[in-house]
């Protein structure tokens, strides 16, 4: 399994306003991509600007399906460009080692 990771912060007071945009816009999207496998949106307590996304995907191929060709660039819509005042263009991928939840 392959973990994308992207970072972001957003504009101040617009991190719930990422939030509902992914869950509205980005997660059906994902979900209708042969080989998506989960998300997590995470925010570091006390900081409420800074965002962090990974991704979960059966392999690159599957990444490929959602990013392009050139899975390292980040895809980033215009609705959410709006409400971050910057992000990662470039994202990174890593194989999973081991999962575990419960």
């Amino acid at each position: 399994m392959i973990a994308r990771i992207w970072a972001a912060e957003a504009k101040a007071g617009a991190a719930e306003a990422y939030c509902r945009h992914f869950n509205e816009v980005v997660l059906p999207e994902l979900r209708g991509i042969e080989g998506f496998r989960g998300a997590y949106v995470l925010r570091r307590p006390g900081e409420p600007a800074g965002i962090q996304v990974i991704s979960l995907w059966d392999s690159l191929e599957a990444v490929a399906r959602f990013a392009g060709p050139d899975v390292t660039l980040a895809v980033v819509e215009p609705a959410a460009q709006a409400v971050l005042s910057g992000y990662d263009h470039v994202v990174s991928h890593h194989e999973v080692a081991v999962a575990a939840l419960q």
